[in-house]
C-alpha cells in the first residue's frame, strides 16, 4: 500500500487541468481455491492481485486509470496521463487527507491464510463422506471452496482517507444422479464476509445430503406442464428473482441513463402494499456486506421499496451527481482493474405476517418453485426468464408431486404488483453478481413468497 503523503500528492496532480474530484483506490488482495472431485483434490489454485486505480471527475465526465507499478513516479504519471483529457485551468481545490475510522461490522475470527490446505480441503471431504454411500445413482459430486483476503485503502480530493481488511469465504457443492437414462444436478452454497469460523458453524453433512436428496428426487420427477398460475417461490435464493428481475433496475447504472423501468418513479406505487424491499450493506458477516463500500462510504440499510412505494435507489458518487440523489453505500468493484459503481450488497423482501404453512394452505393449485436457478434478465425492462432448479405441484392447499424443467416467465415490475401473501421465514442464499465493475459477493434473500397469475414453462404435456 502507499503513504497518505504519496496519495496526497497523486491526488493533486490529478486535479491540475480542471478536474474537480479525484479519487485513488489501492488494494492487495490474496485469493486461493480449491476443488475436490468424488473425493479427489483436483485443483489447488492462488493468486495475488495489488494495484491502483485513480479516477478523475469533471462535472459528470469521468476518466479511469490503473496500474501495479506503486512508485512515486509511476503514479505522478498515471496522474498526468489522466488529467490530460480535460484542457482547462485547476480549479485550486484545497484539501488535507484524515484517515476516517471505519466501524467494524464484520468481525474475521479465521483467517485462510491462518489454515493449511489440508485443513480447507476437510470441509470438502466431509461433504464427500457425507454422500458417497447415499445412493446407487449418485454418479459424481463436485466439491469447491474459495476464500479472499483483501485490504483497500481508499483517498479522495474530499479529504477521505480511509483503510480497511476483507475476508470472504464460499463453498459450493454439487451433486451429480443418473438413472441410466437422463441425468440431473443440484447445487447449494454457504458463503459469508468472515473467515473459517463460517464452516465451522455450519452442519455439512446435513449441507451435502439435502442437495443430495433434491437430485435424486428431481431425477423421478414428472416434467412441468407449463401455463399461467399461481407461484410460490422459497425463501432463501428464490431471492435471485428480486434481485435479478427488479434490483438491478433500482441501480443508478440503469436509472441514471434512463434505461430503467423503474425511471421518474420515486414515491410512487411499485407494489402491492404487503411489499418492502431493502438493500441492507450492514448486516454483520453477510456475505454482501461491507464496512465500508469502495468509495470509503460506510454501508447502509436502503429502503428501497416500503409499503408498495418505491423510496430509493442504489447510487454512488459519480451517478449522485447526475441524479441530484443521496449516496446509499453501494458503490462497488471487483478489483482495481474495474471502474466502481452503484451494485448490491444483501438484497431481499422483508418479512411477512403469514406462515409457509398458511400460504400453501390458501393455494388450491399451482407451482411451489423450491429452489430457483439461473436465467437471463433485461434490466432495462425488467423482464425474465428464470430456472425452477426444484418444484412441485401444489393442489388442493397441499404439496403434491416433484415435477422438473419448469422455468419462470415474466416482468419484475408485474411481480412486483401481482405478490399477495408473503411469509415470516427470511433466509438468504449466495451469489457472485456480474454487471459494469464486474463480479462481486451479493446475497439474494426473501421470505416464501405467493405471486399470482405468473407464466410457467415446461415441456410436459396434460395427459
Amino acid at each position: 500500500m502507499i503513504t497518505k503523503e504519496l496519495c496526497q500528492e497523486v491526488l493533486q496532480h490529478a486535479l491540475q487541468t480542471g478536474g474537480d474530484f479525484a479519487e485513488i483506490f489501492c488494494e492487495s488482495t490474496y485469493n486461493n481455491a480449491y476443488e475436490m472431485t468424488s473425493g479427489k483434490t483436483t485443483k489447488i489454485t492462488g493468486n495475488h492481485t495489488y494495484g491502483l486505480s485513480l479516477r478523475i471527475l469533471k462535472g459528470f465526465l469521468e476518466v479511469n486509470g490503473y496500474t501495479n507499478n506503486l512508485s512515486r513516479a509511476s503514479l505522478l504519471d498515471l496522474a498526468a496521463k489522466l488529467a490530460a483529457t480535460f484542457n482547462d485551468q485547476a480549479l485550486g481545490i484545497k484539501f488535507l487527507l484524515k484517515e476516517e475510522p471505519v466501524k467494524q461490522i464484520n468481525s474475521i475470527l479465521r483467517r485462510p491464510s491462518q489454515l493449511s490446505n489440508d485443513q480447507k480441503l476437510n470441509y470438502l471431504s466431509k461433504a464427500y463422506e457425507a454422500v458417497k454411500d447415499f445412493s446407487p445413482e449418485i454418479i459424481q459430486t463436485i466439491g469447491n471452496i474459495r476464500d479472499e483476503e483483501q485490504t483497500v485503502l481508499i483517498a479522495n480530493s474530499h479529504g477521505r482517507f480511509v483503510k480497511d481488511f476483507r475476508s470472504h469465504l464460499f463453498m459450493n457443492f454439487s451433486v451429480v444422479v443418473s438413472d441410466g437414462k437422463s441425468t440431473q444436478t443440484q447445487t447449494d452454497n454457504i458463503g459469508g464476509h468472515q473467515g473459517y469460523e463460517l464452516l465451522d458453524g455450519k452442519d455439512i453433512k446435513d449441507f451435502a445430503q439435502k442437495i443430495a436428496t433434491s437430485a435424486l428426487t428431481m431425477l423421478h420427477a414428472e416434467e412441468m406442464v407449463g401455463g399461467k398460475m399461481t407461484v410460490v417461490v422459497h425463501n432463501a435464493f428464490g431471492g435471485v428473482l428480486l434481485h435479478e428481475a427488479c434490483v438491478h433496475s433500482l441501480e443508478a447504472t440503469m436509472v441514471a441513463k434512463g434505461a430503467s423501468v423503474f425511471c421518474n418513479k420515486l414515491g410512487t406505487k411499485v407494489a402491492t402494499d404487503i411489499v418492502t424491499a431493502i438493500d441492507d450493506g450492514t448486516i454483520p458477516n453477510a456475505w454482501g456486506s461491507l464496512n465500508v463500500d469502495d468509495e470509503g462510504e460506510p454501508t447502509k440499510r436502503n429502503v428501497l421499496i416500503e409499503n408498495g412505494i418505491l423510496k430509493s435507489y442504489l447510487v454512488d458518487y459519480r451517478n449522485s451527481r447526475l441524479m441530484k440523489h443521496h449516496l446509499t453505500g453501494s458503490s462497488r468493484r471487483q478489483n482495481y482493474r474495474f471502474g466502481t459503481t452503484s451494485r448490491m450488497t444483501n438484497t431481499f423482501f422483508a418479512p411477512g405476517k403469514s406462515t409457509f404453512e398458511e400460504i400453501i394452505a390458501a393455494t388450491s393449485f399451482g407451482l411451489f418453485a423450491k429452489k430457483m436457478g439461473g436465467g437471463s434478465v433485461d434490466p432495462s425492462t425488467g423482464e425474465f426468464n428464470f430456472a425452477v432448479n426444484e418444484g412441485y405441484m401444489i393442489e388442493n392447499g397441499k404439496i403434491t408431486k416433484p415435477v422438473r424443467g419448469a422455468t419462470l416467465v415474466g416482468s419484475g415490475s408485474q411481480v412486483l404488483l401481482n405478490i399477495d401473501m408473503i411469509a415470516d421465514n427470511l433466509a438468504f442464499g449466495y451469489g457472485m453478481c456480474g454487471s459494469l465493475s464486474g463480479s462481486i459477493p451479493t446475497n439474494v434473500g426473501q421470505p416464501t413468497i405467493r405471486v399470482q397469475n405468473m407464466t410457467v414453462g415446461g415441456r410436459g404435456t396434460k395427459a
